[in-house]
């Protein structure tokens, strides 16, 4: 029998200065049985930084054909695709070519790296396309639990999450 994924729940109070944005968000993230909380916590991150009512949450790991999340029309037509890590260039070309704007956040410093200057040249004629490193300051991982509840702080480009025990800043290096 298959491993089952863990259900997480998130109550995210989101004050991003740098945006004027200030919500509230109820969140449930099935963690797949294949993903570490490193990577679930960079998931929330990325919904986060791009908070909005649309935002959703996809299959992402588990389903090629779908980023992590994804922000759709009313219509249908995918207005943001954000992927996490290191995708290849055809999936990178696939995002580009199906949604108007793509966001890659990528998490490990060394391996991002690498990965970026291996590509870097492929991706100049993506212009909707924009790449983002994740620099943690902090035990993000202790933030993961199975309900949550996060302040989250944005000014200045830098994200501040705190919970009733930790406090984690994230800063973002723009690869692209």
């Amino acid at each position: 029998m298959a491993a089952k994924a863990t259900i997480h729940k998130a109550l995210i109070n989101i004050a991003n200065m740098d945006e004027n944005y200030y919500e509230e968000h109820n969140l449930t993230l099935a963690q797949h049985p294949s993903e570490n909380n490193l990577r679930l916590m960079i998931r929330l991150i990325a919904f986060i930084l791009n908070a909005n009512d649309t935002l959703m949450f996809c299959k992402g790991i588990s389903q090629d054909d779908e980023p992590d999340l994804w922000q759709k029309s009313l219509s249908g037509d995918i207005e943001m695709w954000i992927d996490l890590g290191q995708p290849d260039e055809k999936r990178i070309k696939k995002a580009c070519g199906r949604s108007k704007s793509v966001i890659i956040y990528t998490f490990k410093e060394s391996i991002a790296s690498t990965w970026f200057k291996q590509i870097e040249n492929s991706l100049n004629r993506f212009k909707n396309l924009q790449v983002v490193h994740l620099n943690i300051d902090g035990d993000i991982e202790s933030l993961t639990k199975r309900s949550m509840t996060i302040q989250c702080n944005i000014s200045d480009n830098e994200l501040t999450l705190i919970d009733d025990d930790n406090s984690v800043v994230i800063t973002q290096d723009i690869y692209k």
